[in-house]
C-alpha cells in the first residue's frame, strides 16, 4: 500500500523546515561580529568550478599513463558530464533568468555573467576534448589496429557487407521527415543524433530540408571487420558510424532527388523536473506526466559538423530557436559519448589490469567452508567495508540476502535512491516479503535521470506486497540505510547498515564508498526513530550516533567546526579532515575560514566542486584542497575533527579524533532539501583507517590535483626527482589484495 500524505504531516514538515533554517539563521548571525567580517570575493563560483572539474576529467583522457581504452573512456566520461550539466545546471539558470527569479550568486556574479562565463569556458573546454580525441586519441587507437573508418576508405567487399547490412537492420527503422508547407519543421528530442539534409528535386531545381533521426537502440559504432591482421598479429577492430553508414546510403531514402549536403547535428534539452504532489499515487502519476513533458523542455545546446553551409546553420538555429552563443561547432563525430561502445572491444593490453574486489576479512575471520554467517560476524564487531575494494556482493548483498532467507528476521526497511536493473537487492526485498517478512522499501522516485527505473521498481515491489513509500514531502530521499530486525535467543536484535553510496552492485564496483555494518542497539534505535519518522508521523526525533538532514547535519559540523576553533585558540590540538564529493554550502566554508583564521589545520579532498578559496594570507592559509580522480569515482565521505576538549556534543568518547561517515554533501540540496545521515564511527581501529585514508589521499607522495587560491588546479604527477607519484586506488587495491 503506497503512503498517503494529509494536512497534518505538511503542517509537521512546515515547522520541521522553519526551525532548522532558524537554527540555521541563528548560525549566520552569531557569527557576523564585525571582528569576523569576511571579504565579499570569498566564494568561487559553483557552475565554473563545476566546469574545471570536468577539465579534470579530460585531464584523465590526456594522460599517456593511463592504458588507451580507459582514456578514451573518460574522453566519453568528459562528454557525458557536460550533457548533464547542460540539461540541469544551465537549463536551471536560464529557467531563472527567463522567468526573472534568479539572483547573483555567493560568487558576486550576476546569472547572466555566469551564463556568458560558462558559454566561454564550455565552448573551449568541448573544442579541446574534440581536438584531443581526433587527433590523438582516434589516432592512436588507429596503431593499436582499432580504427574509426570513413565510407570512402573501405574496400568494395566491407562496402557490399556493410550495405547489406544496411538493407536488413537499418532502412527499415528510419523515418525521412521533410520540411515543406505540408510538413512543419520536426520536433527534435534532446540528446539525439539527426542528420540535417538538403536535396534538390532535379526537375524544378528546388531545394528542399530533411532530417533522418539516427537510431539511439542501435550500436552507433558498426563493426566492419574482426580479422586477425597477419603482420602485428594483432585483432583489427574496424568501425563506421551509424551516421556515416546512412549519408552513404541516402539515395534509398531520397529516389530521384540529389543529395546536396547532409551534416549531423545535436540538440541538447532542458532536462530537469521539478514535481511535487502530496500523496504517493498522485506523485507517481505526475512524475510520469512530467517525464513524458522533459522531452519537450526549451533548447539550451545545438551542437552541429563545423562542415555545415551556412545556410544549414542559420536554418537550424532559427528553426531550434538557439542564440549564437548556444550552438557548438565541432568537428565529426559529434556526441562522444560515442568511444564508451570500445570498452566492449577484448584489447585487455589496452585496459586497466583486471580488479577482483576481495571480501572484507572481518567477514571471512572464521568461516572457511561455507558462507560465512553475516550476522554473527556483526555481533562480534562492527563491520567497516571500503568499496569496491572490499566486494559489495559478499557484504551489502549478502546481507540483505541472509536477512530474506533467514527463518529468524521478522522485518527489513530499506532505502533505495538509485539500484541496478535486475537488481539483486529488489530480488531480496521481494524474496522476503514472499516469505511473510515485514519489508519497508524507501523508493526515492525524483532521483534525477533514474526516475523511470525507480517508479517501475517501486510498482514493481508494491505487486509483490512490499510496503513502498516514497518518503516526506518536500525533501528527497538520499540517505543509504538498511535495517533488520531479527528474533535471536536473548530477544530483537536490530541489525543495520549505513553507507555513503547507492545500493546498486554496479556502481559499488568502479565508486569508492564507505559502509558500516553494526548492531549497536543505539544505532538500531535510530535507525528505527528515523525510518518511523520517513514513513509515518515523527518530525521530532532526536538521535544518538547519527546527524540528520534537513536539522542537524549543517548545525552539527559547524558546531564541531566552532569546538575546533575554541581548542586552538587555547592552544590545544586543532584539526578538521573532511572528504567530500563537492563544497559549496557558504554557512560551512565561512565557518571553516573562521576556524583556519584561528590557526585549526584544515585538510580537504573533493573530487568535483569547490566553492572555498585555499591559501589565502589572513583568511584560508591553514586550509589544503586536493582533488582525486582515477579509476574509480571517489564518492565517499568523511568528516574529521581532533576533538582534544572532549566532545561537549551529544554522546560519544571524552576525547580523541571524531570521524563520521555518511551520504551527505556539503551542498545546499544535501543540507537544506534533502533527508541525508551522516553515523559517527565509533571503534577505535576503523576511526584509525578513516583517518590513515584521508591523510594517504593528502600525502604530496599521492598523485592529485591540488587546487591553487585562484581556483585552478595543478595535477601533481611526479616528485622533486621525477618519480612517479603514487596512485591512491592502485594502493588500496594491492592492500585489499594482500
Amino acid at each position: 500500500m503506497a503512503q498517503k500524505f494529509d494536512a497534518p504531516s505538511k503542517a509537521l514538515l512546515r515547522k520541521q523546515i522553519a526551525e532548522h533554517i532558524a537554527e540555521t539563521e541563528k548560525i549566520i548571525n552569531s557569527n557576523s561580529s564585525d571582528e569576523n567580517k569576511l571579504p565579499k570575493d570569498r566564494f568561487f563560483d559553483r557552475e565554473l568550478s563545476w566546469l574545471s572539474f570536468n577539465k579534470r576529467v579530460l585531464e584523465l583522457a590526456q594522460n599517456d599513463n593511463i592504458p588507451l581504452l580507459e582514456r578514451a573512456n573518460f574522453a566519453a566520461i568528459f562528454s557525458s558530464n557536460l550533457d548533464e550539466f547542460f540539461m540541469v545546471r544551465v537549463a536551471g539558470l536560464k529557467r531563472r533568468i527567463d522567468t526573472d527569479i534568479a539572483v547573483t550568486a555567493a560568487s558576486g556574479l550576476s546569472p547572466r555573467q555566469q551564463l556568458r562565463a560558462i558559454s566561454e569556458q564550455a565552448h573551449a573546454l568541448q573544442e579541446e576534448h574534440a581536438d584531443y580525441v581526433i587527433n590523438t586519441i582516434l589516432p592512436e587507437l588507429a596503431k593499436e589496429n582499432i580504427k574509426l573508418l570513413e565510407w570512402d576508405d573501405l574496400t568494395s567487399t566491407e562496402q557490399e557487407k556493410l550495405s547489406k547490412y544496411y538493407r536488413q537492420q537499418i532502412f527499415p527503422v528510419l523515418t525521412p521527415l521533410a520540411v515543406d508547407p505540408a510538413h512543419p519543421f520536426p520536433y527534435i528530442s534532446g540528446n539525439s543524433l539527426n542528420l540535417a539534409i538538403v536535396v534538390e528535386n532535379p526537375f524544378s531545381g528546388k531545394s528542399h530540408f530533411a532530417r533522418v533521426k539516427i537510431p539511439d537502440n542501435i550500436n552507433r559504432l558498426v563493426p566492419v571487420d574482426d580479422l586477425t591482421d597477419d603482420v602485428q598479429s594483432k585483432v583489427r577492430f574496424g568501425f563506421i558510424t551509424m551516421e556515416n553508414l546512412i549519408i552513404a546510403h541516402l539515395e534509398s531514402l531520397f529516389p530521384g532527388m540529389l543529395i546536396k549536403e547532409a551534416r549531423s547535428f545535436r540538440l541538447t534539452r532542458n532536462e530537469d523536473i521539478d514535481v511535487e504532489e502530496d500523496d504517493a499515487e498522485n506523485l507517481l502519476n505526475a512524475m510520469e506526466k512530467e517525464l513524458l513533458r522533459r522531452r519537450f523542455g526549451p533548447p539550451i545546446r545545438l551542437e552541429i559538423s563545423d562542415n555545415t553551409s551556412e545556410f544549414l546553420s542559420q536554418l537550424l538555429a532559427s528553426q531550434l530557436r538557439v542564440s549564437d552563443d548556444e550552438v557548438y561547432r565541432m568537428p565529426d563525430p559529434l556526441d562522444m559519448t560515442v568511444l564508451f561502445e570500445l570498452q566492449k572491444l577484448d584489447r585487455p593490453d589496452l585496459k586497466y589490469p583486471l580488479f577482483i574486489p576481495t571480501t572484507s576479512r572481518q567477514i571471512t575471520a572464521v568461516e572457511t567452508s561455507h558462507s560465512p554467517n553475516i550476522f554473527s560476524r556483526i555481533r562480534e564487531k562492527d563491520i567497516l567495508l571500503h568499496h569496491p575494494y572490499d566486494s559489495f556482493s559478499t557484504s551489502v548483498q549478502a546481507f540483505l540476502e541472509q536477512a530474506a532467507a533467514d527463518p529468524n528476521v521478522l522485518a527489513i526497511k530499506q532505502t533505495l535512491y538509485r539500484t541496478s536493473s535486475n537488481s539483486p537487492i529488489i530480488d531480496a526485498l521481494i524474496d522476503a516479503a514472499h516469505a511473510g517478512k515485514q519489508v519497508l522499501a524507501l523508493v526515492e522516485i525524483k532521483a534525477r535521470f533514474d526516475e523511470d527505473a525507480n517508479i517501475a521498481w517501486a510498482r514493481k515491489l508494491e505487486r509483490a506486497g512490499v510496503h513502498v513509500v516514497y518518503g516526506i514531502v518536500g525533501l528527497k530521499t538520499h540517505c543509504k540505510l538498511s535495517l533488520v530486525v531479527r528474533q535471536e535467543a536473548d530477544g530483537l536484535r536490530r541489525y543495520c547498515h549505513v553507507g555513503t553510496g547507492n545500493y546498486n552492485p554496479k556502481t559499488a564496483r568502479i565508486y569508492t564508498d564507505l559502509g558500516l555494518l553494526t548492531c549497536d542497539p543505539i544505532v538500531g534505535q535510530d535507525l528505527t526513530r528515523l525510518f518511523n519518522q520517513l514513513s509515518g508521523y515523527a518530525p521530532n526525533s532526536s538521535f544518538q550516533r547519527l546527524l540528520v538532514a534537513p536539522r542537524t547535519v549543517r548545525t552539527g559540523i559547524i558546531q564541531r567546526i566552532e569546538r575546533e576553533k575554541e581548542a586552538a585558540l587555547a592552544g590545544k590540538e586543532a584539526w578538521i579532515k573532511i572528504k567530500v564529493n563537492s563544497l559549496v554550502d557558504e554557512t560551512t566554508i565561512d565557518a571553516l575560514y573562521r576556524a583556519s583564521q584561528c590557526g585549526v589545520k584544515i585538510d580537504i579532498i573533493e573530487r568535483g566542486i569547490c566553492a572555498l578559496k585555499p591559501g589565502i594570507p589572513g583568511l584560508s592559509e591553514n586550509i589544503r584542497v586536493h582533488s582525486i580522480l582515477g579509476r574509480f569515482l571517489e564518492h565517499s565521505r568523511i568528516y574529521a575533527f581532533a576533538n582534544s576538549q572532549g566532545p561537549q556534543i551529544g554522546e560519544g568518547p571524552t576525547s580523541g579524533p571524531e570521524v563520521w561517515i555518511g551520504s551527505a554533501d556539503l551542498m545546499h540540496r544535501n543540507l537544506d532539501r534533502r533527508v541525508e545521515t551522516l553515523i559517527r564511527i565509533n571503534d577505535a581501529d576503523h576511526i584509525n583507517e578513516l583517518l590513515e585514508y584521508i591523510d594517504m589521499q593528502m600525502s604530496d607522495n599521492i598523485m592529485s590535483w591540488h587546487m591553487r587560491s585562484d581556483g585552478s588546479y595543478e595535477l601533481h604527477t611526479k616528485d622533486e626527482e621525477g618519480n612517479m607519484l603514487v596512485d591512491s586506488q592502485e594502493l588500496l587495491i594491492k592492500m585489499h589484495q594482500r
